[in-house]
C-alpha cells in the first residue's frame, strides 16, 4: 500500500517532477502549475478486507491533503447503502479543509475569483470530491467483487465538467491503471487555466471537451456555450452546455408542486436533510437546491453526500442546540432516527423520466417522524430498529403498522460495527428505508431475549415539514411544465424553463433590497477630495419594510403572498448577512474610487500652498495606499484615473525635501 501511495512524480514548489535548472539557463515555470489550477489531486480508493475503504493512490504523491482529509475522502468515495448494486455510479461530496488555509492565494486564483460569478469561485475552506465508483463481480478477488473509486479533488464547483471528465477517464483507468492516470494528468497540465468569459478546448484521451466558463459580466439567463473560433476541431469536441448547472427538472420531478416552498426554505437558510436511495441522487438534489437562489450567493453550508464516518458527524448531529443551517444529503437510513429532530426532511426515490407528469410527493407533518422508545437489550446501543410506513397494498398492512423484515430478505450485514445494505426482493423504497433489522424474536445471549418495541417512522417519499409557505404556488408554471412533458420536450428544455422561473423569482425578491441599499449610498457631490469619504448610511430593517409599500416585489412579480413576513425571516438568515456584507463592501470600494477620482480632478497646487510637510506626507501615504488597491483590482477605477493618480503622486513627492523623498521611496 505504501508503494502505491508513493506512485507518481514529486511536486516541486507547486509542480510535479521539476528538476533544478541547469547553470546558465533561466528557471522554467513549474510544469504542473496548470494541473493545480484545475485539480488538487487525483485519488484512488479501494476496499481492503482488513482496513475497509483504503487510499490506494494519490497523484501527485506529495499532495498537501492531511490524514483527516484523506480519511474523509476514503469514506465518502463509497456508497454506504445499496452496496450490492453492480455497475458504475457517479456522485460528488464536499469536505471542510482541516487546519485552515495553507498559505496565501496565488495571484492567478485571486484574478479568477474576481472575474467569476460568486457561485463558481474557487473555495478557500472546502474541497469538492467528484467520484466514479465501480462495483462488478470478480472471482479473482477474495470477496468476489471488484470495488474501486476514482476521485477528482478540486476547489472548483465544476460538477458537470468533472463528471464528464470522469466518464472518459475512469473506464480506461480501471483497465490500464496507473500508466493511464499519469498520462491523463500530464494532459490536464497542458490545459489553459480556467478563465471566466472564455470558451476553452480541453483535450483528454483523444477527446476534446469544449466548455464555457461563466463570467460576472454575463447576462444571468445566458450561460450557453460561446463560440471560441471558426476553426474546425478534429475530432469533433464534446460540447458541454454548462460546467456546473444541474438538471433541475430531473432533480425536482417528484417535488415540482413544492419547488417554491423549497426555494423559500433554502432562501431562509433552514436546516434541510435530503434522504435519497443513492449518493448519486443525494448529491444531485443537494447541488440543485444550492443553485435555486441564483444570482444570490448560497451562504449556508452544504454537503451533497454525508455519512456517519464524516469527521463532522458529532458536530452536525448534536441535539444540545438547534440544528445547524446546512443542507445535508444522506443515504444511510440510520439518519432517519438521528435527524428526526430536524425541522425539514425531503425523502426521495430514484428519479424516473416518463411521458406522464411525475408523481408528486405529499407534504407531511414532521410528527410523522417521531419514534417511540425501544426497550434495551435486543440491539446494540448505536443501532436503531426501524419500521416502514407506506401506502397499503394487498400484501402490506395499513399505513402506520409495523413491518418487520428479516436480514435474509433485505441482505444486511455487519461491517466494522456498522451496517452495509444489499438490495433484496423488496425494491428500492424498502431497502432505502431499513436499518439494522434482525430476526424476529431473540434467544438468550443474542443481545437479549425480548423483541423491541416497534418504531413508527414515515419513510415514504415526501417533504416532512411544518413550515407554511409565504408565497402562493405559481400554477401557470406547473401547467407549462405539464404541457412540456406531454409534448415530450427534452429535460434540458424543461430545466431551463424552471430555472428561468426561479431566477425571476429571486430577482424580484432582491429588487427592493437593491433599491433600498442604493438609497443608502452618499451622493457623489458629497465626496470631497481633501476630506475622508462619507459613510454609508446604516440598513434599517423597519425603514426597508415601509419602503415595500411603493417599491415592493409586486412591481416585477405576479406571485402573491406574505412578502413582508418572508423578508422578516430572511433578515435572520445567513444569506441576508452574506448579501449585505458583499454589497456594503462593493459600495465602500465605489466610494473610495470616487474619492480617488475627486483628488485627481482637484487643484493640487492651490491646496499645497498653505500645507505643512506632515499634511503633504499624509496625502502621499493615503494616495499610495489607494493606488496599490486600485492596481490590485480592489477598486473599480478606470485606467485613465490610475494614470492621473500616478502623475499626481509623483508631483506631490517632488514638492518634498530630498531626504523625505528618499524615505518615502523605500519599499
Amino acid at each position: 500500500m505504501d508503494a502505491l501511495l508513493g506512485a507518481g512524480p514529486r511536486r516541486a514548489r507547486g509542480g510535479l517532477g521539476t528538476a533544478p535548472p541547469e547553470p546558465g539557463h533561466a528557471a522554467a515555470p513549474p510544469p504542473w502549475a496548470r494541473f493545480s489550477a484545475w485539480l488538487e489531486c487525483v485519488c484512488v480508493v479501494t476496499f481492503d478486507l482488513e482496513l475497509g475503504q483504503a487510499l490506494e493512490l494519490v497523484y501527485p504523491s506529495d499532495s498537501r491533503l492531511t490524514d483527516k482529509e484523506k480519511s474523509s475522502i476514503c469514506y465518502l468515495s463509497f456508497p454506504d447503502s445499496h452496496s450490492g448494486g453492480l455497475g458504475d455510479t457517479q456522485f460528488s461530496f464536499r469536505i471542510r479543509q482541516s487546519g485552515g488555509q495553507r498559505g496565501p492565494w496565488p495571484a492567478e486564483d485571486q484574478l479568477y475569483n474576481r472575474a467569476a460569478p460568486e457561485s463558481l469561485q474557487r473555495e478557500s475552506a472546502h474541497y469538492f470530491g467528484y467520484v466514479y465508483f465501480r462495483q462488478v463481480k470478480d472471482s479473482s478477488v477474495k470477496r468476489g467483487y471488484f470495488q474501486k473509486s476514482l476521485v477528482l479533488v478540486s476547489r472548483l464547483p465544476f460538477v458537470r465538467l468533472f463528471q464528464a471528465l470522469l466518464s472518459i477517464i475512469a473506464p480506461e483507468y480501471f483497465d490500464k491503471l496507473v500508466p493511464c492516470l499519469e498520462a491523463v494528468c500530464s494532459e490536464i497540465d497542458q490545459w489553459p487555466a480556467p478563465a471566466p468569459g472564455k470558451t476553452l478546448n480541453l483535450p483528454v484521451m483523444g477527446v476534446v471537451v469544449q466548455v464555457y466558463v461563466p463570467s460576472r459580466a454575463d447576462k444571468l439567463e445566458a450561460s450557453a456555450l460561446k463560440p471560441c473560433s471558426l476553426e474546425k476541431l478534429l475530432p469533433a469536441p464534446m460540447v458541454l452546455a454548462s460546467i456546473h448547472e444541474p438538471d433541475l427538472f430531473r432533480c425536482f420531478q417528484p417535488v415540482l408542486m413544492h419547488v417554491q416552498m423549497l426555494w423559500e426554505l433554502v432562501l431562509l437558510g433552514e436546516p434541510l436533510v435530503v434522504l435519497a436511495p443513492s449518493p448519486a441522487v443525494s448529491s444531485e438534489i443537494v447541488l440543485a437546491l444550492t443553485s435555486l437562489l441564483q444570482p444570490l450567493r448560497f451562504c449556508s453550508d452544504y454537503r451533497p453526500y454525508f455519512t456517519v464516518h464524516d469527521s463532522e458527524f458529532k458536530e452536525l448531529m448534536t441535539r444540545t442546540r438547534a440544528p445547524p443551517k446546512v443542507v445535508l444529503g444522506v443515504t444511510n437510513p440510520f439518519f432517519i432516527k438521528t435527524l428526526q429532530h430536524w425541522p425539514h426532511i425531503l425523502r426521495v426515490g430514484e428519479p424516473r423520466m416518463s411521458g406522464d407528469f411525475p408523481k408528486q410527493v405529499k407534504l407531511k407533518k414532521p410528527s410523522r417522524l417521531k419514534t417511540l422508545d425501544t426497550k434495551p437489550g435486543l440491539l446494540p446501543p448505536s443501532t436503531p430498529s426501524l419500521t416502514r410506513s407506506c401506502p397499503p397494498s394487498p400484501s402490506q398492512p395499513q399505513i402506520g403498522s409495523a413491518v418487520e423484515l428479516s436480514p435474509l430478505t433485505v441482505g444486511c450485514s455487519w461491517l466494522g460495527g456498522l451496517l452495509a445494505f444489499r438490495p433484496g426482493r423488496l425494491g428500492h423504497e424498502v431497502t432505502g428505508a431499513l436499518d439494522a433489522l434482525l430476526p424476529r424474536g431473540g434467544a438468550a445471549g443474542q443481545w437479549g431475549a425480548r423483541p423491541p418495541r416497534t418504531r413508527q417512522l414515515a419513510l415514504c417519499p415526501g417533504l416532512y415539514t411544518s413550515y407554511s409557505a409565504h408565497l402562493s404556488r405559481d400554477k401557470a408554471l406547473l401547467k407549462r411544465l405539464l404541457k412540456g412533458v406531454q409534448r415530450q420536450r427534452p429535460s434540458d428544455t424543461l430545466s431551463a424553463l424552471l430555472r428561468r422561473h426561479l431566477l425571476e423569482l429571486t430577482q424580484s425578491f432582491l429588487f427592493p433590497l437593491e433599491h433600498y441599499m442604493t438609497s443608502l449610498m452618499p451622493l457623489r457631490r458629497s465626496v470631497e477630495p481633501w476630506k475622508s469619504p462619507p459613510q454609508i448610511r446604516p440598513f434599517l430593517q423597519d425603514d426597508f419594510l415601509r419602503s415595500l409599500e411603493h417599491a415592493g416585489p409586486g412591481l416585477t412579480c405576479i406571485i402573491k403572498g406574505d412578502w413582508l413576513g418572508l423578508y422578516r425571516r430572511f433578515f435572520k438568515s445567513p444569506h441576508f448577512d452574506g448579501w449585505y456584507r458583499q454589497r456594503h463592501k462593493e459600495m465602500a470600494q465605489q466610494l473610495e474610487a470616487l474619492h480617488l477620482q475627486a483628488i485627481c480632478e482637484a487643484d493640487l497646487e492651490a491646496w499645497m500652498k498653505d500645507k505643512s510637510e506632515v499634511e503633504v506626507v499624509d496625502l502621499v501615504l493615503k494616495l499610495r495606499e489607494k493606488l496599490v488597491r486600485a492596481q490590485g483590482h480592489q477598486l473599480p477605477v478606470k485606467e485613465e484615473i490610475l494614470r492621473l493618480a500616478q502623475l499626481y503622486l509623483e508631483k506631490v513627492m517632488s514638492s518634498l525635501p530630498k531626504n523625505l523623498q528618499a524615505v518615502l521611496s523605500l519599499p
